[in-house]
């Protein structure tokens, strides 16, 4: 039996009650994942490689520190 063929005999089993709570994950869990864009992507390169700059304040300091650089 094929994993896809398990899950549809399990909902099957499932009360009607808790189906609000499978529908809500299956729908999340068939959305697509997203593929970074070329500019973030670049980004976590730089980052593994040891570039970039890391930001470990708070978010209310990080704009902060972003109105400074303007």
């Amino acid at each position: 039996m094929s994993n896809r063929e398990l899950a549809k005999n399990l909902i099957d089993q499932i009360p009607e009650s808790k189906l609000f709570y499978i529908i809500s994950y299956l729908q999340g869990a068939a959305i697509p994942e997203e593929t970074p864009n070329a500019e973030t992507l670049e980004s976590m390169a730089e980052l593994e490689a040891g570039g970039g700059i890391r930001f470990t304040g708070s978010t209310e300091d990080l704009f902060a520190e972003l109105a400074k650089e303007d």
